[in-house]
C-alpha cells in the first residue's frame, strides 16, 4: 500500500510541475544579477555601519 501511495504521489507531483510557469533565461539573468547586486549593497552597507559603530565603541573605551 505505500508504495501505491509512493507512485501516486510522484505522478501528482509531474502533473503539478506542468502547471508551473517557468522564467526564461533573460528573467533568470536578470533576477540573478539583482540578487547578487542587492546582496553586495547589503554587505557594504552593513560593513560601513559595522566599521563605524566599531570606531565609536573604540574611541568610548
Amino acid at each position: 500500500m505505500a508504495k501505491n501511495t509512493m507512485l501516486q504521489y510522484f505522478k501528482d507531483v509531474q502533473s503539478e510541475m506542468r502547471h508551473v510557469s517557468w522564467p526564461t533565461k533573460q528573467q533568470t539573468t536578470v533576477y540573478t544579477a539583482v540578487v547578487i547586486a542587492v546582496s553586495l549593497t547589503t554587505a557594504v552597507y552593513l560593513g560601513v555601519w559595522d566599521y563605524v559603530f566599531a570606531a565609536l565603541v573604540k574611541a568610548i573605551i
